[in-house]
């Protein structure tokens, strides 16, 4: 009896064990973008593609588990006054304590903005792994886009696309060209005039950040709005 005992015991041990090896987590801060303060926000998240998980934080930090079997959880962070920031994490990026990292920076709403010399980062643009197919989650963002330059209709806006400094270069500058043509196709399927809309790669020539972290890799890969005349 004693001996079943011990066996049962070292069996729950090991099960234990491999329910952990099975977790990771998303963590991350939230600030905001102009003064650097934190934000006390709402973090939204779900497992892909079918929200079998799915879970609400309130604060200005968030921690919470990544199970390994499901692949990408969409996370959403807002606030009221701020643009809504969207991403996509999962354990794949996750760092040597088991750790995927996401700070994010909200925009407040009022410095959300278009004018001629600025040079705004698509935040909330998402594209699906290696791939330049825009994550559905995009959209409201880039209707945001679409609604200034109809607003301005002689205004004209340059989309640069940039990605991280891993891999070959002339495939990293040939992603961030299709990147940014994607974006292209999706305003003018708006109704936007394709004479108010240039692109430009850059693959992994203009870093951010030269850290080889995931972080570092995510705030790499980005396409921005630069506006060249109103």
């Amino acid at each position: 009896m004693k001996q079943i005992a011990i066996l049962l015991l070292m069996w729950s041990l090991e099960a234990t064990a491999q329910e952990q090896d099975s977790l990771y987590f998303a963590a991350g801060t939230i600030t905001n973008s102009v003064t650097k303060e934190p934000v006390n926000a709402r973090i939204r998240y779900h497992s892909l593609p079918y929200g079998i998980i799915t879970g609400v934080l309130n604060g200005s930090s968030f921690r919470f588990a990544l199970l390994n079997n499901f692949e990408h959880y969409a996370v959403a962070v807002s606030a009221p006054g701020f643009i809504e920031a969207k991403t996509v994490l999962g354990p794949h990026q996750a760092n040597s304590n088991r750790v995927t990292e996401w700070n994010v920076e909200l925009v407040p709403a009022d410095a959300h903005s278009l004018t001629v010399g600025s040079l705004q980062s698509l935040n909330n643009l998402i594209f699906e792994t290696g791939t330049s197919q825009i994550n559905s989650s995009s959209f409201g963002s880039l209707d945001q886009v679409v609604a200034k330059l109809k607003e301005s209709p002689s205004m004209v806006i340059q989309l640069e696309g940039h990605t991280d400094t891993q891999g070959k270069p002339e495939k990293n500058l040939q992603l961030s060209e299709e990147r940014v043509k994607a974006v292209r196709r999706y305003l003018l399927s708006k109704g936007v005039s394709k004479n108010q809309v240039r692109t430009q790669a850059f693959g992994g020539t203009q870093p951010l950040s030269h850290e080889n972290t995931e972080e570092a890799h995510r705030l790499n890969r980005r396409v921005e709005v630069r506006v060249l005349s109103e």
